[in-house]
């Protein structure tokens, strides 16, 4: 299942909130620099789903905060 996720960097809080099937805004903590955003993504992700962290994948957008990620590969 792939889905879009808008990520806004350095907020209070970590927080998912559902947009729409397949689309979500996710706000987190950690700042964009040396991929601890995307990192922290996928542990909050992870979270979120259920799911093993290794079982997401950011598959577009790595550098932009439109992303493209894959659950359960």
């Amino acid at each position: 299942m792939r889905i879009y996720v808008r990520v806004t960097p350095r907020a209070s809080k970590n927080e998912v909130i559902k947009i729409s099937d397949g689309e979500y805004k996710v706000k987190l903590t950690a700042p964009p620099v040396d991929g601890k955003a995307n990192s922290m993504l996928l542990k909050v992700l992870a979270g979120y789903f259920n799911v093993s962290r290794s079982s997401l994948q950011i598959i577009g957008g790595k550098s932009s905060r439109i992303k493209i990620v894959e659950i359960g590969g």
